[in-house]
């Protein structure tokens, strides 16, 4: 799997996972079984949240729930295509991950693959705009909460990327990565 993600951290110590790519593309809408394809790439494999020293395994029920989830139905748009390009850089985002709340499991449904509750971390990642040469122009920076299940096997698993809002300060007009 190719991928074009940098970590960066600003002048204030808030990291943003850059990614250099935009796989997911399309005029309309996402192809999220795409989107889905590409993360059982991930399946089987974990990512550590430096704060917190916590491991988040990626399980098999990701790639369904992040490409079919009631919150992607709703987005549309420029939220869409950044949900769908985040997931190049998952593991960064779970890495860099900031923020944990903890919340008790209010569902029957995940009485199993939640047992001891649900953790949401904060995180930030940052797209390309191209030029139409094909140049980056800049990078809009989103926000992000990763939502990660406590299963009854005591594992922490990425559930779901929800709230993706753009952030409205200026964008990034030009970032060195070669240094």
């Amino acid at each position: 799997m190719n991928r074009k993600v940098d970590v960066i951290e600003d002048p204030d110590g808030k990291k943003t996972v850059f990614i250099h790519d935009i796989k997911f593309k399309g005029k309309r809408t996402v192809n999220w079984d795409d989107v889905e394809a590409y993360l059982r790439n991930y399946v089987g494999t974990y990512f550590r949240i430096e704060d917190y020293n916590e491991a988040v395994y990626i399980g098999p029920d990701l790639p369904d729930e992040y490409a079919h989830s009631e919150y992607t139905r709703i987005l549309k748009g420029a939220n869409a295509k950044a949900k769908a390009n985040a997931a190049q850089g998952l593991p960064e985002m779970l890495e860099i991950a900031s923020n944990e709340r903890y919340e008790e499991n209010r569902k029957e449904k995940h009485n199993k693959n939640a047992k001891f509750g649900w953790y949401s971390y904060d995180s930030r990642f940052a797209l390309p705009v191209f030029k139409d040469n094909g140049e980056i122009e800049r990078y809009n920076v989103f926000h992000a909460a990763l939502l990660v299940r406590h299963d009854q096997d005591g594992n922490k698993y990425l559930y779901d990327v929800m709230k993706i809002k753009k952030e409205t300060s200026i964008p990034f007009q030009s970032v060195d990565f070669t240094q």
